[in-house]
């Protein structure tokens, strides 16, 4: 038997999967898009957010492989390949840049794999966020990364899925402790404005077992010790747009806050 159908079990809900049904992907199983359809529920453009989270993302690797120079990128909690992803975004500015991906769902190692087979320059290995030390020490991670160089750790919509007792703040500190000075941090996490935000997060709790939406200051502590590039720690469309925002964010725009920071 397929080791990789061993290792998945379709009735469990997970965090890459539902994510791949919110960008409107085909890589999901109906206890995934269980929980999509209840966020849909509750805001029809939960969808646009997600897409949004996605946008920013590829606006930071860009200001980091263009203005910042960074080579090396980490992207924990990568989940499938969609549209635009990591190593396309920086490749497409440096060609040499190197990248690693990791994720704890065996169909993202998988799909990442085949997508990857001919870039040298790129890798994905499976791993947990909550065990720093296990992708930090990874062969396949040392091989690629040299970390006596600037790298740009993700961590692009996965810490709201820790509890406050999983020290999202310690997962932070332990990627970024073994980073030189001159390596950046990108974060950005669901963020707790009101009813509806809580709502969903009653939703992805119960569908996912954990995590929990953060006020403004909790998002900024994560940044602590680490200098904030312009614009700060700002909801997701505010954050280095291509098109100036007029007049007020509309309640999807709000669902997510995020920002970039170096290491001194």
């Amino acid at each position: 038997m397929d080791p990789l159908q061993t290792a998945v079990n379709p009735d469990i809900p997970s965090i890459a999967r539902v994510y791949d049904y919110m960008l409107g992907g085909k890589d999901n199983f109906a206890a995934d898009r269980a929980v999509g359809d209840q966020l849909f529920a509750l805001n029809p453009d939960a969808r646009a957010a997600t897409l949004e989270n996605r946008a920013v993302l590829v606006r930071a690797i860009r200001y980091l492989a263009a203005e910042r120079g960074i080579t090396q990128f980490l992207d924990i909690g990568s989940g499938l390949p969609t549209q635009q992803n990591v190593h396309q975004a920086a490749q497409a500015i440096n060609p040499d840049a190197r990248v690693v991906y990791v994720d704890n769902d065996p169909i993202v190692l998988a799909h990442g794999r085949a997508l990857l087979a001919e870039n040298d320059k790129t890798v994905v290995i499976q791993a947990d966020m909550r065990d720093p030390a296990s992708i930090l020490t990874d062969p396949q991670v040392s091989a690629m990364l040299d970390f006596d160089k600037p790298v740009a750790v993700i961590l692009c919509g996965v810490l709201h899925h820790l509890d406050d007792a999983e020290h999202p703040r310690g997962v932070v500190t332990s990627f970024m402790d073994r980073m030189p000075a001159g390596s950046h941090v990108f974060i950005t996490h669901f963020a707790r404005t009101g009813p509806n935000s809580e709502i969903a997060e009653r939703i992805l709790i119960a569908g996912i077992g954990s995590g929990r939406f953060r006020t403004a200051q909790e998002i900024e502590e994560l940044f602590d010790g680490y200098s904030l590039a312009e614009p700060g720690v700002v909801f997701v469309p505010q954050w280095r747009p291509e098109e100036p925002i007029e007049g007020e964010l509309e309640d999807w725009q709000r669902l997510l806050m995020g920002g970039l920071a170096e290491k001194p």
